[in-house]
């Protein structure tokens, strides 16, 4: 099987230093997480960024000012930056982080129940944001947190909105979505083409089983604060580092190669803008 792609989701939209004072938020901490991720195996950074108070925003000028900081510590890191932003967000405000000058995007799939709140995302919304994603040669890696969602990317692919290889990353755990357990991820990992790529964020305590599912079977893992700030029952993890050494031990343990980010950019066959 080919190496293993470790994604780091640095600090998501919703975390805040009440939970847990890790969480990095201004440009310049988030851009030393996503050095220190780097360092310790992950080849991709999954980047929400803050503004000045710590709360989420897809302000492109804030992503470019933490992609710059990114790039002077590690120029070969690819970075993917989120177009889900936080909810209740328009999809204009969302949809600025692809002008940043990024590689990648999250392209999320369909409408789904997160916690109490409602993310949507409907099909006109998931044809634009293709179709923008395509006109700056940004990629997508496709979120789904419904096995439905599959289907939806599909249809963009087949109407020729989006064109190349389909990267998947299958988010598995959230309060109202999908649970997190084995039928449930490799019932998703055999509804992609055969020639796609899968990732797995397992969230809260279900990161580290799913990523160890992953692994074995020849998908990919996504880690990070965003997603969960444990290292083990009732412990903070102390950086996003932390979360992924833990992933490279599960994955040293059965033998399976970490990828570079040059080599992640082959697997998913990701051109330098």
């Amino acid at each position: 099987m080919d190496k293993l792609i470790i994604t780091a989701a640095i600090c998501g939209a919703e975390v805040t230093r009440a939970q847990t004072p890790y969480i990095p938020l201004t440009p310049e901490e988030i851009a030393n997480e996503a050095f220190l991720s780097y360092k310790a195996g992950a080849s991709i950074v999954h980047l929400h960024v803050r503004d000045e108070d710590g709360k989420p925003t897809q302000d492109v000028n804030v992503f470019k000012k933490v992609i710059g900081l990114i790039r002077e510590k590690a120029p070969d890191l690819i970075i993917q930056v989120s177009t889900g932003g936080a909810v209740g967000m328009s999809a204009e405000e969302r949809l600025q982080s692809i002008y940043s000058g990024t590689e990648m995007a999250s392209l999320d799939t369909g409408t789904t129940n997160f916690g109490d709140d409602i993310f949507v995302n409907d099909m006109p919304l998931i044809r634009h944001f293709a179709s923008k994603m395509a006109e700056v040669n940004v990629m997508p890696e496709f979120e789904c947190f419904e096995l439905g969602h599959i289907s939806n990317a599909l249809r963009v692919v087949k109407e020729g909105i989006i064109n190349g290889h389909l990267h998947f990353d299958f988010v598995l755990g959230v309060p109202g979505a999908c649970p997190a357990d084995v039928r449930n991820l490799v019932r998703m990992a055999d509804s992609i083409p055969s020639d796609a790529t899968w990732t797995v964020a397992g969230i809260g305590k279900h990161e580290f089983e799913m990523a160890a599912i992953a692994i074995a079977i020849g998908g990919n893992v996504r880690v990070g604060l965003e997603d969960n700030i444990y290292i083990s029952k009732g412990v903070l993890a102390k950086s996003n580092a932390e979360l992924v050494e833990n992933v490279v031990k599960i994955a040293k343990s059965i033998g399976r190669e970490i990828a570079t980010p040059d080599e992640a950019r082959r697997i998913l066959n990701i051109h330098r803008n």
